[in-house]
């Protein structure tokens, strides 16, 4: 089973319901832990930085697979900043832990890239599904994962993406397990925020997406399923990131597992439907 994550510890005088101050800290090292549970109702995000080069083709692959690679922001050449998510931000420090990449391999982390860019990177943040966690919870749909300290698990499935240029590979996809009853509350919950990879991708069964749950993606996450849990699944951002290992570009940056990008949007902003 997979080990739970530490419920983080707030850094003296910082508020981990305000994005601003968790970034602030994040950027000084003061605050190191997973951001699922920390600036709730606000829109945290996957983050991929790549040469420019390569920009329109990772753009295109995020826009012919918008489930899994929802676009909220892209960034100027050599700009670490994307003002319309938020003006107090650096792509740079603001990451808790980055993953960089050497021709499709990740060759080492790091907690500040500052040394490593380049005036030809483009960043792009894609949603994820921290942002609607709050959503369900507000609903009263319980989420065990964040209850226990942990974050949900995420696969590798063996469903191809639509590949664009140098980008492909398979989808990745999150898991939370729920009550047959609040299943179908997160389904219609989710289903109204496309931002954050909508309803579910997958319900039960996980064998019929090539998904063993006892072989996460990052050998985290709650993986363990209780009497009549279903294994729900949503497509997730990590697909970018298996993306950038299948396309084996020498150089490419992301965020590593759960340090995600917290933006000042909330993520009622990006209601798409009314709930029924």
């Amino acid at each position: 089973m997979a080990q739970a994550t530490q419920r983080p510890k707030a850094p003296p005088g910082c508020d981990l319901a305000d994005p601003v101050q968790v970034r602030r800290a994040i950027r000084a090292g003061t605050f190191t832990g997973f951001t699922n549970m920390v600036a709730h109702g606000y829109v945290q995000g996957n983050l991929v930085i790549l040469p420019e080069r390569h920009a329109a083709a990772f753009k295109e692959f995020c826009q012919r697979n918008p489930r899994p690679c929802p676009l909220l922001g892209m960034s100027r050449p050599g700009s670490p900043r994307i003002p319309e998510l938020a003006e107090d931000m650096d792509l740079r420090t603001d990451i808790g832990k980055y993953r960089i990449f050497n021709d499709g391999v990740e060759a080492a982390t790091a907690t500040d890239i500052s040394d490593l860019w380049r005036d030809d990177f483009v960043a792009f943040v894609l949603g994820c599904s921290f942002s609607f966690e709050q959503e369900l919870m507000n609903a009263g749909v319980p989420l065990r994962h964040i209850s226990e300290g942990n974050v949900s698990a995420m696969y590798v499935t063996g469903i191809d993406t639509a590949a664009s240029g140098e980008f492909s590979g398979k989808l990745v996809v999150s898991m939370r397990p729920l009550q047959p009853d609040d299943a179908i509350r997160a389904a219609e919950i989710t289903a109204r925020f496309p931002k954050f990879h909508g309803g579910p991708f997958h319900v039960g069964e996980p064998e019929r997406i090539g998904v063993d749950l006892h072989r996460p993606y990052g050998g985290h996450g709650l993986t363990d399923l209780r009497e009549n849990e279903l294994p729900v699944f949503w497509a997730c951002g990590a697909t970018a990131q298996v993306a950038i290992e299948t396309a084996r570009l020498p150089l490419a940056i992301t965020h590593s597992r759960a340090h995600m990008l917290l933006t000042d949007r909330r993520t009622e902003e990006f209601v798409s439907a009314p709930l029924a």
